[in-house]
């Protein structure tokens, strides 16, 4: 049924669980755009969707409700001569008729409502219809699933997972769809028979990220130079304008999205706190400012993760989204450029070595595992003082913490004695700062491996990158 869908395990075993359930479900999804979304509903669950609609963006109830009967015209002759229904509980309530002379079976049927956001325009009465349709309704079957989707994921998560109204705990099942992880997208890029080099794959991944609509534009014999160059820095280049999509599909015009990116984008590499944010947007905190953040976090643009500095605990954010980095830093300072010359330059080389650090953020369990501890409990954060910095901190319940140090460089790297003299600083850094007793483990993860003998008796793991690559 799902032949084409690649990764996505935990998603399939979700939408498979509908569909052999005793009763009518509910599934909400939702994830940022371009994510894979739609394709994952489409693909996995094929001839059994019997009605599908998507919301139009920026239009208006009457507007609509045309789509919406004309996809039903699509599955039924039974509207064809009839007026538009002038509401929303009207045109649900053609749906429900086309339903009722459906015969009920065990076979589970599939009604997907895509950007449902869209849909609900304002004042429309969209969502107390489509809350009447499933109580009144689709409850009285055991044979539907109904799936509702959307890139809105602050609206998917308040209206719908939250709802405090006629679907409250009414969601049975929940699926908020990531972008691939490293696995997946070699995984991915296989499918299509791109068998990257894990590190050009790295390079892909750093600006694109795991998200299925970008990886879909590499190309066969693409190099990540050439792939880059041609997705973002050509005349006409098919992601010249995604930036500015993102924003404006997703968000509202006035909100404080765009500005809280471009703020983390300008600030320290890693990132800034809540004050800091509020600092460089020259803003007092207030509710739009606070709801901007946590739409962002919840659609995977930004992360909020622990960081020590000495001895106290904070909470920083930074960019987490690959596509939106690389913009701010390159497609809009470098515009009009080859980048086959900036990639180049030392700007690049620099910030590189941040997004692989991020990159590592996201696969910290993949990491542990390679150390073997994915089965104890730990913290992981960032720690810093005025004498030292260490990139990932695993502090774990067993006695140890794992001191990472985190190294995108283009060959094997070289542990001299002075970087030697660095990492035991950080040691005695750490062990003073906090008093642990802990036992301090020293941990290299770079792209290639690590040489010298200055890193024997104090480098206690060596991880290279393909080990990000291994499955979860």
């Amino acid at each position: 049924m799902y032949r084409k869908i690649v990764g996505r395990n935990p998603e399939k075993e979700t939408l498979n669980s509908a569909l052999n359930s005793h009763r009518s479900e509910l599934i909400a999804v939702y994830g940022r755009r371009r994510i894979g979304k739609t394709y994952l509903i489409r693909e996995f669950f094929q001839e059994r969707i019997i009605f599908s609609f998507t919301g139009l963006n920026g239009e208006n109830r009457p507007e609509q409700i045309e789509n919406f009967m004309l996809k039903l015209s699509e599955v039924t002759s039974r509207f064809a001569k009839e007026d538009l229904p002038e509401n929303w509980l009207q045109a649900f309530s053609k749906l429900k008729e086309h339903l009722k002379s459906i015969r009920k079976s065990r076979k589970k049927k599939v009604i997907f409502i895509d950007e449902f956001p869209w849909a609900d325009s304002q004042r429309s009465g969209f969502l107390s219809a489509f809350e009447n349709f499933w109580n009144d309704y689709c409850t009285t079957r055991d044979d539907l699933v109904v799936v509702v989707c959307g890139s809105a994921a602050s609206y998917m998560v308040k209206k719908i997972i939250r709802n405090k109204g006629g679907l409250h705990n009414r969601i049975t099942r929940k699926i908020k769809l990531k972008p691939f992880n490293l696995y997946e997208t070699q995984s991915f890029l296989k499918y299509k028979g791109i068998p990257l080099p894990p590190v050009e794959l790295l390079k892909i991944y750093m600006t694109f990220g795991g998200v299925a609509e970008y990886l879909e534009h590499i190309a066969p014999g693409d190099s990540a130079v050439t792939a880059i160059d041609r997705l973002c820095f050509q005349p006409n280049a098919q992601f010249e304008n995604e930036y500015d999509d993102i924003f404006i599909s997703l968000f509202d015009e006035n909100s404080y999205h765009e500005k809280i990116i471009s703020a983390l984008a300008n600030g320290p590499k890693k990132g800034l706190s809540r004050d800091e944010l509020l600092e460089a947007l020259g803003i007092a905190s207030g509710g739009s400012f606070t709801k901007s953040l946590n739409e962002l976090m919840l659609s995977g643009f930004v992360l909020k993760y622990d960081a020590y500095a000495s001895n106290r605990k904070t909470k920083l954010f930074r960019i987490y989204d690959e596509f939106c980095s690389f913009h701010l830093q390159f497609m809009t300072t470098f515009k009009g450029s080859k980048w086959s010359q900036v990639f180049q330059k030392p700007a690049y080389t620099s910030w590189c070595g941040y997004a692989f650090e991020t990159i590592c953020l996201k696969h910290v369990e993949t990491i542990k595992k390679a150390l073997k501890c994915d089965q104890i409990e730990s913290n992981n954060y960032s720690w810093n003082n005025d004498k030292a910095q260490i990139d990932l901190v695993i502090d774990r319940n067993d006695g140890v913490v794992n001191l990472c140090e985190l190294k995108f460089y283009n060959d094997t790297f070289e542990v001299t004695s002075d970087y030697a003299a660095k990492l035991r600083n950080k040691e005695a850094q750490f062990r003073s700062a906090t008093g642990t007793k802990k036992g301090l483990y020293t941990t290299m993860i770079t792209t290639w491996g690590i040489k010298g003998k200055h890193s024997i008796g104090l480098v206690t793991s060596d991880i290279t990158a393909e080990v990000l690559f291994q499955e979860d």
